[in-house]
C-alpha cells in the first residue's frame, strides 16, 4: 500500500468550513482508506490505499461535499514527494536564516498544487517576487520564502495567477508531517 497525504484547502480557517477531525478520519475510513491519521486542524490527513491519486482525490473531495458539505480541493502527495519536498529546498540555510531573522510569523511556506502550472501562468506569478519575497516552482510544488510575512504579501496574494487551485502549509507542517510519515512506517 502506498502512503499517501491528502492536504485539503480552506478548512476550519477564520471560523468557516469547519469540520472536526475525529469526523474527518471517520468519513475517510468509510471510503475504504487505511490507517488515516489527521494533523492539526487544517485538514492534513495521512492515509495509506492502494488506489491511484487521481481516483483518491475526487473521491475524498466527494466524500467531504457529501457528509460535510465542503467543497474542498485535495491536493495530494505520496510519502515519498512529501520527503522531497522537505530535502530539496531551493532556499540556502543562509537565506532562511535571514528571513526568520526579520520575518512576522513562518517564513518557509510551500503552496502544493494538483497540477504543475503553466510557463505562462509561472512567469506571471514569478513577476511579483521581490528581494523580500522569494519563489521558486518545481512542478506541482511552489516554495515561498518571505522576510516580512505571509500576510498581505504579493507573492502569498498572487498565488492565483497560478490559475490552478492551491493550498499552502508553513515549512513546521511540512517538517511535522515528514516525521509522521516516519513513524508511519514503523
Amino acid at each position: 500500500m502506498t502512503i499517501y497525504i491528502a492536504f485539503l484547502r480552506g478548512i476550519n480557517v477564520g471560523g468557516h468550513n469547519k469540520i472536526i477531525m475525529a469526523e474527518l478520519r471517520s468519513s475517510l475510513e468509510q471510503l475504504g482508506l487505511h490507517n488515516v491519521k489527521t494533523y492539526i486542524q487544517s485538514g492534513n490527513i495521512l492515509f495509506e490505499s492502494d488506489e491511484a491519486e487521481e481516483l483518491l482525490q475526487t473521491r475524498i473531495h466527494d466524500k467531504i461535499k457529501v457528509d460535510f458539505g465542503i467543497s474542498s480541493v485535495v491536493v495530494i502527495r505520496t510519502a515519498e514527494e512529501l520527503q522531497q519536498i522537505v530535502s530539496q529546498s531551493p532556499f540556502s540555510n543562509q537565506l532562511i536564516s535571514e528571513a526568520v531573522q526579520s520575518c512576522k510569523g513562518e517564513c518557509l511556506h510551500v503552496a502544493l498544487l494538483p497540477s504543475a502550472p503553466s510557463k505562462v501562468n509561472s512567469d506571471k506569478f514569478l513577476s511579483y517576487a521581490n528581494e523580500r519575497e522569494l519563489s521558486v516552482i518545481d512542478g506541482r510544488d511552489v516554495y515561498l520564502l518571505f522576510y516580512d510575512s505571509i500576510r498581505n504579501s504579493k507573492l502569498g496574494n498572487n498565488l492565483i495567477k497560478l490559475e490552478i487551485p492551491a493550498t499552502v502549509r508553513n515549512w513546521k507542517t511540512l517538517m511535522k508531517l515528514s516525521s509522521m510519515v516516519e513513524e508511519f512506517r514503523h
